[in-house]
């Protein structure tokens, strides 16, 4: 069933002062929910992942048989049907992400392969897509251009954050990272992604367009951060972790300002896309474990 609401929401802003960087102080941003959803149908938890100019959403959803499918959520709150990868034997299709032309990118499993793929669907073709021909790979985020970030690893290959720009695949390396994931990629072809240290703890990354790394990015107080998402602008979203295990969404404006928000009433939080208009896709999880899906606007009041 689609719902449809309006909230806004002040949020925690923590301004984090990196070494000879001096934050002044501004407006507090406010979170507007514009909708919430899930995908139609009885007992399905919803996940929204990537947002494109339109406010198209890609995301999946878990039926009551536990069988995952894809979706694309349109602007205007239609749903596409189930989405579901030629390849897929094992019942698991993600769509991750969208471009504004309407490509999705995702994931899917093969039972007999033992692994999973990446895909490309547009034009409703699909083009399976991975690193390399025994490993698994996830495809997550493209932009206007069709370069794209994801994953790829195996049992014997830790998780490993990687870009294609023109055809050619990058491997992001991140000094002293156990593992790593790619996870979001605007037109400037800047990416932002997380990586798990020596100890396993969860860190933020961002790398630049010409290829320099910045890391670790992680939320002040927190003991996990995420980062999914990244607009043309000033923007990156994904989540942080508490000492308490409480997980929020997290809004970061470059190069220092750190926001927290949490959907009413969650137990769980988590920014997953973010548009040039500041148009946030995510999902939250009730106290009944089921995920839902939100469509979000990020307000800057003036200032005093």
């Amino acid at each position: 069933m689609f719902k449809s609401r309006t909230l806004l929401i002040c949020v925690l802003t923590v301004f984090f002062v990196l070494p000879s960087v001096i934050t002044f102080a501004q407006a507090q941003p406010i979170i507007q929910i514009l909708a919430t959803f899930d995908y139609p149908g009885t007992g399905n938890s919803t996940t929204a992942f990537g947002i494109n100019e339109h406010d198209d959403i890609a995301g999946n959803y878990v039926d009551s048989a536990g069988v995952t499918r894809g979706f694309v959520r349109a602007g205007n709150g239609t749903f596409s049907p189930p989405i579901v990868a030629p390849g897929d034997t094992g019942n698991f299709t993600r769509c991750l992400g969208i471009n504004t032309p309407g490509t999705v990118v995702g994931d899917f499993f093969n039972v007999a392969e033992n692994r999973f793929h990446g895909y490309f669907l547009s034009g409703g073709a699909f083009r399976q897509f991975d690193v390399g021909p025994t490993v698994s790979t996830s495809l997550v985020g493209i932009n206007l251009a069709g370069n794209f970030v994801g994953t790829f690893g195996s049992i014997a290959q830790p998780n490993q954050a990687f870009i294609n720009i023109s055809g050619s695949t990058i491997v992001i390396a991140i000094p002293g990272a156990h593992d790593s994931n790619g996870d979001g990629i605007n037109a400037q072809n800047e990416v932002v992604g997380s990586y798990s240290d020596s100890g396993l703890v969860l860190h933020g990354f961002f790398r630049t367009a010409a290829g320099a790394l910045k890391f670790p990015i992680d939320f002040p107080g927190s003991t996990a951060t995420a980062l999914n998402g990244i607009n043309n602008g000033d923007a990156i979203v994904g989540n942080h972790t508490d000492s308490t295990g409480g997980v929020h969404g997290l809004l970061l404006h470059k190069p220092n300002t750190f926001v927290s928000f949490d959907y009413p009433g969650a137990v769980a939080t988590s920014f997953n896309g973010i548009n040039n208009a500041g148009h946030i896709s995510g999902r939250y999880t009730d106290g009944a474990g089921v995920r839902h899906g939100f469509l979000a606007a990020v307000i800057t009041p003036p200032a005093d």
